[in-house]
């Protein structure tokens, strides 16, 4: 029945959907209408704590990730840490805020043409009902002592940055209330987290009712329909709902579509509201898997999958300068990042960059649920790209798989398309630094041989063309990505 219903669509669309010799060919329809694709990956990714905003090498690395892959907005713990100097006491019982910090932070991003995502985390140890703290740096993970001491120092916090920015761009920004309060970064209960959640988005709106608010910022898609309960109940005027997941987390399948699953069902319980994941990556390993190309194909897959049921979805991060266990010195450390410490990109950072190529438009390609590849094609006025990724679970069986792609209904000509590959010998520094024997220490010449290793191999892809359909074929080994480029006429 599978195969008659294929045969059916086949022959609708003229091209065909055909398996042979063991390959599958994906069949690209630019006759069909397209879909908006939007990048909504790049609104934002992740960084650690604060004051590493103000490292010149952090800054030094977000801007390659704004130039190369788009990313418009950080996020990052510890905005009101006390390595931050935001509350500094009370002095003759007012208390006494200090804003530079943050400033020199805000200013910066502002003048890349990017916008913070603002995490509002953590305690004040001046105003916390108790001295319980996470990571390295020890941001405090205690509601207040005093709720009238947090009120007043959210609302001067945004009285500040809308003094200093306007209100036009900061109504532009997201505020999120806290960090994972269901997984270590809150020692109350549920219940304490909605106090919080309902003081700081009151103390936002009471300043400006355009300020955007959101939570619970949870992991593993955790406390949604409760947060929705609370505010309808109450009143209270949430924006947007967040969340965090990774493929790891036991409340997924580990399988290829575990992660996608949850999501599906998150958005319908988030219901009408805005959907930000604000925390993902290829998992939580024990073994972790961040340096090698596992991460770029993950990435690759999992963006397309769940474009249409999320409106931002955030990679943690977008650089291993990360303090939460202590800043490592060892530069390929699997840490969460895209690049890493001594500023050469993973294959992940390609894998993004790929992403930041493609189009505006997502061009129909008939669906095939077997095998571990996955093709996307968009397209816009200049150029129609096509990226297949060749992915499954971490301790799942892949193999080598040969596909080939039809894309039909092509206008005029196209010209020779250009293959770009990551693969373990393309856009994969990693085995290099190990084959060095893993200096933690690499000279500068390492480095350069290491950047060398970084980049992606690119060559004019074989293509023939019969009428009005584009075919070629492509060998994808193990977590290999594969992008084509096609330049477009005017």
């Amino acid at each position: 029945f599978e195969t008659r219903m294929r045969t059916t669509r086949v022959l609708a669309l003229v091209c065909c959907v055909a398996v042979c010799s063991g390959a599958i060919t994906y069949v690209a329809d630019l006759a069909k209408p397209t879909s908006t694709w939007n990048h909504f990956w790049e609104r934002c990714m992740g960084s650690c704590h604060a004051p590493t905003a103000l490292r010149a090498d952090w800054r030094e690395q977000l801007i390659k990730a704004h130039e190369r892959l788009g990313v418009q907005s950080v996020r990052f713990h510890g905005l009101f840490d006390d390595d931050m100097s935001v509350f500094l006491g009370k002095q003759n019982g007012e208390p006494v805020y200090s804003f530079f910090n943050i400033d020199q932070i805000y200013d910066f991003l502002l003048s890349l043409g990017m916008r913070p995502f603002v995490e509002l985390s953590f305690m004040p140890e001046q105003m916390a009902s108790c001295t319980d703290t996470i990571f390295h740096y020890k941001g405090n993970i205690c509601p207040p002592s005093d709720y009238a001491d947090w009120d007043g120092l959210v609302s001067a916090f945004a009285e500040h940055i809308i003094d200093r920015y306007g209100i036009e761009e900061v109504s532009q920004w997201f505020f999120e209330v806290w960090n994972e309060p269901n997984c270590g970064f809150f020692s109350g209960t549920q219940d304490d987290y909605f106090v919080l959640l309902n003081h700081t988005v009151l103390a936002l709106k009471s300043v400006n009712t355009a300020l955007k608010v959101g939570g619970p910022a949870t992991a593993q898609s955790g406390w949604v329909p409760e947060t929705i309960k609370f505010v309808e109940q109450n009143n209270l005027p949430l924006d947007f709902i967040s969340t965090h997941e990774y493929p790891t987390d036991p409340n997924a399948d580990q399988d290829r579509d575990g992660f996608l699953k949850v999501v599906s069902q998150t958005r319908l319980q988030a219901g009408d509201y805005p959907l930000l994941y604000t925390e993902y990556n290829d998992g939580l390993f024990a073994q972790s898997v961040h340096d090698n190309i596992y991460a770029s194909a993950m990435a690759v897959k999992t963006v397309p999958d769940v474009a249409d049921y999320i409106d931002m979805l955030s990679w943690w991060t977008f650089t291993d300068i990360f303090e939460e266990g202590g800043q490592s010195s060892v530069p390929f450390q699997q840490g969460f990042g895209v690049q890493t410490i001594i500023n050469v990109v993973k294959p992940v950072f390609h894998a993004f960059e790929f992403l930041h190529a493609t189009g505006t438009e997502r061009v129909y390609v008939a669906p095939y649920t077997e095998g571990t590849v996955d093709v996307l094609v968009t397209k816009n006025k200049t150029h129609l790209v096509v990226l297949a990724s060749n992915w499954n679970y971490y301790d799942l069986p892949i193999s080598t798989q040969n596909v080939g792609v039809q894309l039909c209904n092509v206008t005029g000509t196209l010209k020779t398309g250009m293959l770009s590959v990551i693969d373990e010998a393309s856009g994969n520094p990693y085995p290099v630094w190990q084959k060095m024997g893993s200096p933690t220490y690499p000279t500068a010449d390492q480095i350069a041989q290491l950047e060398a290793a970084s980049e992606v191999a690119t060559q004019p892809i074989s293509a023939t063309q019969q009428g009005a359909t584009v075919s070629f074929s492509l060998s994808l080994t193990p977590y290999e990505v594969d992008m084509v480029v096609f330049p477009l006429s005017s």
